[in-house]
C-alpha cells in the first residue's frame, strides 16, 4: 500500500506540474486515443502569420487575328484570291479587361518573405498583402515556380509574425491539422480535419507529392497554411478535389519538404535548381494492373516501387546503368513505393549532388551512385527563369546530332509544356539554330534572346531551326512581357 500511495502522490505531482505549465491539456489529451484534440494553440500561432493577397492585373492592349469575312473560305476554298483558311484576317488591337483575384500566403520570416501559390500571383501587376491585424503592404515577386505551383513574394516590414516550419515527413495519416486562409475573401478563417493521405499524385503538374486532407479548403485558401497541432507549418494549401467546385471532398497541400528547397532556390538564384534522374515511369502496382487489363501477366519481382518505362540517353539514370523495364525501389536507402515519393525526394536535391539508387534489373537487386543533372542535361547553375515563358526544356545538341544533321550548333527542345512554344506549334525534338537572327549555341544565348525580346516594343521570337528528320522550319513566337 505504501508503494502504491507513493506512485499516486507522484502522479498527482505530475498532474499539478502539467496544469501549472499549461501542457497537460495538449500533451495528455492529444496522446490518449479517442480524446478530443485542443486546436486553439495551433490556431493562435497560425492566424497572425497567414495573410490575404489581393491580385490585380491591369487592362492591356493586345494584338490578335480577327476574321472579318466568315464566308471567305466557302467562296474561295483554294486561295485563288489569297491564302486559304485566312480569309479576311486582320491584325487588330483589343483591350483586355482588368482582372482581380485573391488568395492567401504565409509569412516565413520576420523581414517579410511570404510563401504562396504561383497561381495566386502569376501575371499580377500589383499585389496587396493584408495582415491579420489589417495592416496593408505592397508586395513584389521574388520568384515563382510553375512546376510546383509555389511562389515567393516580399513585403517591406520588420518584426512581422511568422509561422515556424515543421517537418512534413513526420506527418502521419489520421493526424489532426488546420487549414488557415481567406476563403471567399473571408479573412482569418480556420478549418480542421485530418491527414487523409501522403505523397498523393493528381497529374496537376510535373512535380507533385501532395498532402491530402479533409479540412475544408475553398477558393481563396490557395497559398494558405496547413498547420499541425504544434502550430507548425507543414504544407501550403494548393487545390481541392470536388464535384461542385467548392468544398465537398478533399484538399491538397504542397509539403514543406518540397517548399523549403524551392524557397531557398528562389531566394538565392531567382529560379529553381531542379535535379532530375532522366527517367519516365509509373507506380509498379498501376503498371502491373494496366498490363493485366491488356491480358498480360507481369512479374517484376515486387509490387512496390517505380517501373522505368523510358530512360533519357543524356540523363543521370542512363549513366548509372538504369534501363527500361527496371524497378526503382529505394533512394539513399529510403524505400520508395511510388513515383510521388521519388519526386518529393529529388525535389530537395540540386544538380551535381549524388544519390544512391537501388533498383531491380531482371528481378536482381542492384545499386548505383548517380550524379543528378538539371533539365538541360548538365550540372550547371541555371541563372534565371527567363525561359519559363517558353514552356519548354532545352539542351545543347551533342556531337552525334551535329554529324547526323551536318550542323555545328543548336539547342534541342527536350520537352514542351504549357507556354509560348506549345501555342506556336513547336514540338519536342526541334533544334533551335537562330532566334531573331542571333546564333543559338548555348542556353545562355537563348535566355539573353528571351530577355531582350521581352522588353522590346515587339515581344516576338523569330525562330529558325531544323527537326531531326532534316526538315527546316521557321516560327514566330509571341511572348508576354
Amino acid at each position: 500500500m505504501k508503494k502504491l500511495s507513493n506512485y499516486f502522490a507522484y502522479a498527482i505531482c505530475l498532474i499539478a506540474m502539467s496544469f501549472s505549465t499549461g501542457a497537460f491539456t495538449n500533451a495528455y489529451a492529444n496522446n490518449l486515443p479517442g480524446q478530443p484534440v485542443d486546436l486553439t494553440y495551433a490556431a493562435e500561432k497560425a492566424l497572425p502569420a497567414v495573410v490575404h493577397i489581393k491580385y490585380l492585373q491591369n487592362s492591356k492592349i493586345q494584338t490578335v487575328d480577327v476574321q472579318d469575312d466568315p464566308f471567305g473560305d466557302f467562296f474561295d476554298p483554294f486561295g485563288f484570291f489569297g491564302n486559304p483558311g485566312n480569309r479576311g484576317s486582320q491584325k487588330r488591337k483589343i483591350q483586355t479587361p482588368k482582372r482581380e483575384g485573391a488568395g492567401s500566403g504565409v509569412i516565413i520570416s520576420s523581414d517579410g518573405y511570404i510563401v504562396t501559390n504561383n497561381h495566386v500571383v502569376d501575371g499580377a501587376d500589383e499585389l496587396t498583402v493584408t495582415l491579420d491585424d489589417n495592416r496593408e503592404f505592397s508586395a513584389r515577386i521574388i520568384g515563382t515556380d510553375k512546376k510546383t505551383d509555389l511562389a515567393l513574394i516580399k513585403i517591406d516590414g520588420k518584426n512581422l509574425p511568422t509561422l515556424p516550419i515543421g517537418d512534413s515527413d513526420k506527418l502521419k495519416v489520421g493526424e489532426w491539422v488546420l487549414a488557415v486562409g481567406n476563403p471567399f475573401n473571408l479573412s482569418s478563417t480556420v478549418t480542421a480535419g485530418i491527414i487523409s493521405a501522403k505523397a498523393r499524385s493528381l497529374g496537376a503538374n510535373d512535380i507533385e507529392s501532395f498532402i491530402q486532407t479533409d479540412a475544408a479548403i475553398n477558393a481563396g485558401n490557395s497559398g494558405g497554411a496547413l498547420v499541425n497541432v504544434k502550430g507548425e507549418l507543414i504544407g501550403i494549401n494548393a487545390m481541392l478535389y470536388s464535384q461542385t467546385g467548392s468544398y465537398s471532398g478533399y484538399g491538397f497541400a504542397i509539403p514543406t519538404t518540397i517548399m523549403n528547397k524551392i524557397v531557398a532556390d528562389l531566394k538565392t538564384y531567382g529560379t529553381v535548381q531542379r535535379a532530375v534522374l532522366g527517367i519516365e515511369g509509373a507506380d509498379v502496382n498501376k503498371y502491373v494492373d494496366q498490363q493485366k487489363e491488356n491480358g498480360k501477366e507481369i512479374d517484376l519481382g515486387t509490387m512496390e516501387g517505380i517501373y522505368v518505362s523510358k530512360v533519357s540517353e543524356d540523363g543521370a539514370g542512363f549513366e548509372a546503368g538504369i534501363e527500361e523495364g527496371d524497378v526503382i525501389t529505394a533512394v539513399d536507402g529510403k524505400k520508395i513505393k511510388k513515383m510521388a515519393e521519388l519526386q518529393e525526394y529529388l525535389a530537395n536535391k540540386r544538380p551535381g549532388e549524388k544519390v544512391t539508387i537501388t533498383f531491380l534489373h531482371n528481378k536482381r537487386q542492384k545499386t548505383a551512385a548517380v550524379t543528378l543533372k538539371n533539365e538541360q542535361g548538365n550540372t550547371k547553375v541555371i541563372k534565371n527563369a527567363d525561359l519559363d515563358v517558353l514552356g519548354g526544356n532545352f539542351r545543347e545538341i551533342n556531337e552525334s546530332e551535329k554529324k547526323q544533321l551536318n550542323i555545328s550548333y543548336g539547342l534541342m527542345v527536350m520537352k514542351v509544356n504549357d507556354g509560348a512554344f506549345k501555342e506556336a506549334g513547336i514540338n519536342k525534338g526541334f533544334i533551335i539554330q537562330k532566334v531573331n537572327d542571333v546564333t543559338m549555341k548555348t542556353i545562355d544565348d537563348l535566355q539573353k534572346a528571351v530577355k531582350e525580346a521581352s522588353v522590346s516594343k515587339d515581344p516576338v521570337l523569330y525562330i529558325q531551326g531544323v527537326y531531326p528528320t532534316g526538315k527546316k522550319s521557321y516560327f514566330a513566337v509571341p511572348i508576354s512581357k
